[in-house]
């Protein structure tokens, strides 16, 4: 009796499907199991919590009902059903290619590489059907079935007409449940839209309908810039940056002049840090030791500028010398395309070989294209290391195994090297397994601020033990190693809490020391130099690539850099900051409130005073405002430095990075200079010693990596 009730209540459903309203819900709950199915099965959208799995439940129905209801205001079948019907095949395909692209890229398709402007064929055309996967019928078949079933009459076609008040009330439905889907993702992830990390998150929390449309905005305001950019508009730039332009220190030109160049990447960390004691010990003894050595210049009021993008900004002043964007990620917007001249590039083409060695994802800020385009010849990111168990957190691989593990990879690079170490460890919420550090942190009341310190004190156990392996291997007297923090690691809202540990009342805590606290790290080490020292110089991160190719004994008056050697007699000491406030020697200036360093107290300029301070502000507005033109309209396409070849990112492919730096010693033969083959073709990895105790543990099924966002410190 249930079994017939059942059916006769399948059979009155099923009924349904004659009727276009019917049909249009079918096709919907079709296309929505199958993008699901794409979700669970083939896309990597980590999901962390219930409240996110909810959704990716949720976000496929509000675009799919919207399309496919479009055809309800069609009043003739004979158009209704092929609309419906192309509809489908198109959204399918759209699902299918993505499918396809995320197996070979570990990514989504951007609107320009649809269309071509991207080079899609970089390994994917030639192995499209290696790409294929049994289950990939299921995309399909329901579209071959319900063809089937209406040539069959299985399900009739239904010729009457319906209101297009039908058609609105669905197209309100829709434009209703985008809405709800939208503020959910917003609850879960604050600012979405305007960061765009990862291509992940959009399709994640919106769906991959919704992606492609926002790409599609997003490709085409970049087009539009693009399109309307003309060669003459680079003549103000030309004349800021030339006259902004500061000489290198005679003396200290080319003091490096050849060495390698190691760039060790802080993660979240902050210029208190060093010398600083909690409960009598030193948070971070080893870094203090290298920033108070002869062999190091150091600097004590550099300050970070990044913006949204946070470590992706932080990248993109380091290595372009230009700013980050103001809102979201110069890499994330514009990697893909975007002209660089880029330290990569420099480097490479004054004989060196170029590397990155990170233990996230390659998608994450778009680094695995974005890289291309700097000019990195090699990327080596978690795929190349063992991730599994306790072995990495949720931002990648722990530092000390990440310098451990990429001696495997480094040995073998032809020297002189430029490369770059990207830690994650001492990242929000900052959490580290027990077994990882005895030290013993503050008690704030704030477990973020307490913690802090934590894993502070491991990464500079971490570069520690790589500056032993530098010094056991011989690399350390033939390099360069700069060391800088990226951004701030605790945020304005937790400053009070940390004010007891800097001897501030937290009462009289305000908008002048949080501005104070944005100071960072910056040291260039150069293991045997004796006349280092630490400098009281104002300037920030967006003057390191001068300053540092200056060192090597490379020119930067040709390139367009909106920063000025640190070391120079010349350089600027205003530091800009994304958001336009600013910091000087004498003055700070705070949401348009200025401040006297002097007294730390806030101040109202009149007369020259005012004056001056109008002319600091233009001139940060300036350099602000053209480095965003430059980067917005691609603009250094039209500029070509006398000497410099233009970067083509389809020269660089980051698989199998280990087998082709062997292939290279091999063929080089005698004339190979990796340390690798200096070393009497024997390996040094037995000469890196770490007490991290994870290095002897087993691989594991499980993986702690999440796509994520490296510098949310939001919690979620």
């Amino acid at each position: 009796m249930k079994e017939r009730n059942i059916l006769e209540r399948f059979k009155r459903i099923w009924a349904r499907t004659g009727t276009r309203m019917g049909f249009v819900t079918l096709l919907v709950v079709l296309f929505w199991l199958k993008t699901l199915l794409a979700y669970f099965v083939d896309f990597r959208l980590n999901l962390s919590d219930p409240f996110q799995f909810l959704i990716v439940l949720l976000n496929p129905i509000a675009t799919t009902l919207l399309l496919f209801g479009l055809a309800l205001f069609f009043k003739r079948a004979r158009f209704f059903y092929p609309f419906l019907f192309l509809i489908d095949i198109l959204n399918t395909l759209l699902l299918y290619i993505n499918v396809i692209y995320f197996r070979e890229f570990t990514d989504f398709m951007t609107v320009s590489t649809m269309l071509g402007y991207s080079k899609v064929d970089q390994g994917l055309s030639g192995s499209s059907l290696a790409l294929t996967s049994p289950h990939d019928l299921l995309y399909w078949l329901d579209l071959v079935l319900v063809l089937a079933l209406l040539a069959t009459r299985r399900i009739y076609i239904d010729p009457r007409p319906l209101n297009k008040r039908v058609g609105f009330a669905v197209m309100s439905v829709a434009f209703l449940t985008f809405a709800v889907n939208l503020t959910l993702g917003e609850m879960d992830r604050p600012q979405l839209l305007t960061r765009t990390f990862d291509r992940t998150y959009v399709v994640k929390y919106l769906g991959l309908d919704a992606f492609t449309v926002y790409d599609g905005i997003k490709s085409q305001h970049t087009s539009e810039l693009r399109s309307h950019a003309k060669k003459s508009e680079l003549s103000g730039i030309l004349k800021y940056v030339h006259k902004n332009y500061a000489a290198p220190d005679k003396q200290l030109y080319g003091v490096a002049k050849q060495k390698n160049v190691i760039v060790i990447h802080l993660e979240s960390f902050q210029q208190f840090l060093i010398n600083k004691k909690v409960n009598g010990q030193e948070v971070t003894p080893f870094l203090n030791k290298i920033y108070k050595s002869r062999s190091t210049y150091s600097f004590d009021n550099f300050f970070h500028e990044v913006g949204q993008g946070k470590t992706s900004d932080a990248e993109t002043m380091l290595e372009t010398g230009t700013y980050g964007l103001p809102q979201g990620s110069l890499f994330t917007q514009l990697g893909n395309d975007n002209t660089f001249q880029a330290a990569p590039a420099i480097f490479n083409q004054q004989g060196y070989s170029s590397a990155v060695f990170h233990g996230n994802v390659a998608s994450f800020w778009n680094r695995s294209n974005t890289y291309k385009n700097l000019g990195y010849q090699n990327f080596f990111d978690a795929s190349y290391y063992d991730t599994s168990g306790d072995k990495s957190l949720g931002y990648g691989l722990k530092d000390k195994l990440l310098f451990k593990d990429s001696v495997k990879y480094l040995q073998h690079l032809q020297q002189p090297f430029y490369v770059k170490y990207l830690t994650v460890t001492n990242h929000f919420p900052f959490t580290l397994d027990q077994e990882d550090s005895t030290f013993k942190t503050p008690d704030t009341g704030d477990k973020t601020v307490d913690n802090y310190f934590k894993t502070a004190h491991y990464l500079d156990q971490s570069v520690k033990e790589f500056y032993a392996y530098l010094n056991k291997s011989g690399l350390a007297k033939h390099s360069l190693i700069m060391i800088y923090g990226d951004h701030y690691g605790i945020s304005n809202s937790s400053n009070k809490s940390l004010a007891k540990l800097l001897g501030v009342n937290p009462d009289d805590w305000n908008d002048y020391d949080n501005a104070q606290l944005q100071r960072v790290p910056m040291m260039f080490n150069m293991p045997g130099y004796t006349k280092g020292k630490i400098e009281h110089t104002y300037g920030g991160e967006i003057d390191v690539l001068p300053t540092l190719l200056h060192l090597m004994g490379i020119s930067s008056k040709k390139y367009l850099q909106f920063g000025t050697d640190l070391l120079s007699r010349d350089h600027n000491p205003i530091v800009a900051f994304r958001n336009r406030d600013w910091e000087t020697p004498d003055y700070t200036s705070v949401d348009g409130t200025i401040y006297s360093n002097q007294t730390q107290q806030e101040i109202h300029p009149t007369g020259k005073l005012k004056t001056k301070i109008e002319q600091i502000q233009q001139h940060v507005n300036q350099g602000l405002n053209y480095s965003d033109s430059l980067n917005q309209k691609n603009l250094l396409r039209f500029y070509h430095p006398r000497g410099f070849k233009a970067v083509d990112p389809q020269d660089y492919n980051y698989a199998d990075g280990l087998s082709k730096a062997e292939k290279l010693e091999k063929k080089l033969g005698l004339k190979s200079t990796s340390l690798f083959s200096r070393n009497s073709d024997r390996s040094t990895e037995k000469l890196y010693v770490t007490d991290a105790p994870e290095a002897n543990h087993k691989s594991t099924d499980s993986n702690r990596i999440k796509i994520t966002n490296q510098d949310d410190t939001s919690g979620k």
